[in-house]
């Protein structure tokens, strides 16, 4: 993994600037100059909070002269700009990229200083969001850890920074919880199961908010897709969550035997059944708010399968 102590070799890198932004806007009749000049006053004002200049761009209103003044999107911003610099756009979908695999790549914190989101990893290439394309000294540290082709794509900037909070708390979350059971409790499951239900060690109960932050992690996560349904499926070692979008059951994420078992009982301690019953199908409500406030209320069922 790339943290921001391994970039010692940086090449010259460029942000991209409000005043370049708003040039190739008008270069390509798309603003007005009462628009531009605007815009680049705002900016100016802007500067020290570190913005995106497509961010500047929507917070200042400017519009889209082809389209009888019509205020420009975010996202139409990105995929006008994509174009303008040569890049691939890429929409980030979530449910098609292995959280597990993207995240080992850089740190956290690496990622965010160069507004760069791994999307997908293989042995023959390495996808990387960006949403700036003229910072770029972040491949000479990747080529030294990957043999693959690196691929660059340009992203919607706050996409790029939504997603990298979620995946490396969803990643550091798991990775807390992992590192818990496996020195806790080792394979034994049930064990864990007890010590959450009874709450008698302190020290579990510091480590249990792993396990809270992957299940408000997953409900928030699938309210944000318009999932109608969560699969929560324990297997031997592997267990699955899925979620049913618009009719489809899509993979989202895999969890070890232990997690998915304390995700299962966090579940059910929501939902206020036994915990230890595994041989009886149970049902239980949930009340939660989302992110925005909004009161969700979930119906669990469970039902008795060979791993849980």
């Amino acid at each position: 993994m790339l943290n921001n102590s391994d970039s010692a070799n940086q090449q010259k890198d460029a942000k991209l600037s409000i005043h370049q932004v708003l040039h190739w806007l008008q270069e390509d009749n798309l603003i007005s100059a009462g628009d531009y000049e605007k815009c680049l006053h705002y900016g100016s004002i802007s500067k020290s909070q570190n913005k995106h200049p497509l961010n500047v761009l929507i917070e200042c209103g400017v519009t889209d002269q082809t389209q009888f003044g019509k205020p420009f999107t975010l996202e139409e911003l990105t995929r006008w700009l994509a174009k303008k610099i040569d890049l691939p756009y890429y929409y980030i979908d979530p449910l098609k990229i292995d959280v597990a695999a993207v995240t080992l790549i850089y740190s956290h914190a690496y990622a965010s200083n160069y507004k760069i989101l791994p999307i997908r990893v293989s042995k023959e290439e390495v996808v990387i969001a960006t949403a700036e394309p003229f910072v770029r000294s972040w491949e000479i540290d990747l080529a030294k850890i990957q043999s693959g082709q690196i691929k660059r794509v340009f992203a919607n900037p706050d996409e790029i920074t939504r997603y990298l909070g979620e995946f490396y708390a969803f990643a550091k979350s798991l990775k807390g919880a992992t590192d818990n059971s496996t020195s806790k409790t080792g394979s034994n499951i049930y064990n864990f199961e007890q010590l959450i239900e009874l709450g008698k060690a302190s020290d579990l109960d510091a480590n249990n908010q792993h396990i809270v932050n992957l299940v408000n992690w997953l409900l928030q996560y699938a309210f944000d897709l318009r999932a109608s349904d969560i699969h929560i499926e324990p297997r031997r070692k592997q267990g699955h969550v899925r979620f049913r979008i618009d009719g489809i059951l899509h993979n989202v994420y895999q969890l070890p035997a232990a997690i998915m078992g304390a995700v299962m009982s966090r579940l059910k301690i929501l939902g206020r059944m036994n915990i230890i019953e595994k041989r009886l199908p149970q049902d239980g409500r949930i009340k939660t708010q989302s992110a925005q406030k909004k009161e969700i209320e979930l119906r669990l069922s469970t039902m008795p399968t060979a791993f849980g």
